[in-house]
């Protein structure tokens, strides 16, 4: 039985996606068929840290007008299962790849974000090395940590990081306006983002208990400091079109980055979003559309 959500879009979101057993974990996937004519090659969407696909429920359905449009909740986000585990970007890695061949894809474009960004970097290497049979033919990246030592994590961030990679006590209390009040900081301060929003990025982190995994799923920024050079290697060096999307005012992957990455790929189509902080899709849905279309477009 689906879960009791206060948000009506996160009950929405659920309906609109299955649960999917890939290796061996029940990962939560959205399909969505191309509403008009499919123009365009398939786009795979990977969401960043903390939160899960419901960060692009404001532009999906734009974006499946001339595509299919795939998402999923990567292993210990959102809606997918959250184990007590050690959590790796090669297994959110082979989750992706699990989930690419249970619907039979072999051309793609990517979307990513924040951490998204990381795993698509490990997708890309593993594409060039010949490890995985996927044609990626465009690829759009949007605000993540992508030279870690360049990011100016938040407080939040250095204290998990601090904290043991375990689960937290079931009595320790994260609570939803701290939460919220983490999540709105990334935000431009003038950005006008629906309250609504912060309460539903709550349910989906905290369903499952997930907030007591934060120490464990966060260990990701530890791997991107140590393989920088693979992840951010394939995003630079990786020969499909590029586009970068920032949001001008991102508090943690600075703009700086956005600068560097386009030095490393000046053929790359560079968007600014002014006004605008580290989630774009959900800060200004229609210039975020605007600006990834055109990256996305086969022709």
């Amino acid at each position: 039985m689906p879960a009791a959500f206060r948000s009506a879009a996160v009950a929405d979101w659920e309906r609109r996606g299955r649960y999917r057993d890939l290796l061996g974990f029940a990962v939560f996937t959205i399909d969505i068929a191309p509403t008009g004519g499919e123009d365009d090659a398939p786009v795979l969407i990977l969401h960043g840290f903390p939160t899960c696909s419901f960060d692009f429920h404001l532009v999906v359905d734009a974006l499946a007008t001339t595509r299919r449009v795939l998402l999923l909740d990567m292993l210990g986000y959102g809606l997918s299962e959250k184990p007590d585990m050690r959590y790796t970007l090669a297994r959110q890695a082979d989750v992706v790849q699990a989930f690419v061949a249970d619907v039979g894809l072999s051309t793609l474009t990517l979307l990513t974000h924040d951490m998204g960004d990381t795993v698509g970097g490990e997708l890309l290497a593993r594409q060039s090395e010949g490890a995985w049979p996927v044609d990626i033919v465009r690829r759009v990246i949007t605000n993540g940590s992508i030279y870690i030592e360049m990011a100016h994590l938040s407080t939040g961030q250095q204290l998990l990081l601090g904290l043991p990679d375990k689960r937290l006590d079931d009595s320790f209390d994260l609570g939803e306006s701290a939460f919220g009040a983490s999540l709105a900081a990334t935000f431009s301060p003038r950005s006008a983002v629906d309250a609504d929003e912060l309460t539903a990025a709550w349910e989906l982190v905290s369903h499952h208990d997930g907030q007591l995994l934060l120490p464990r799923t966060i260990r990701y920024i530890e791997e991107r400091r140590r393989y920088q050079e693979r992840y951010t290697g394939a995003i630079e060096d990786h020969p499909s079109p590029l586009a970068i999307v920032w949001g001008s005012d991102d508090p943690i992957a600075v703009p700086d980055m956005a600068s560097r990455l386009h030095e490393a790929r000046p053929d790359a189509a560079l968007t600014r979003l002014t006004d605008v902080g580290h989630y774009p899709m959900l800060e200004s849905p229609h210039r975020f559309l605007d600006a990834v279309e055109p990256g996305l477009r086969s022709r």
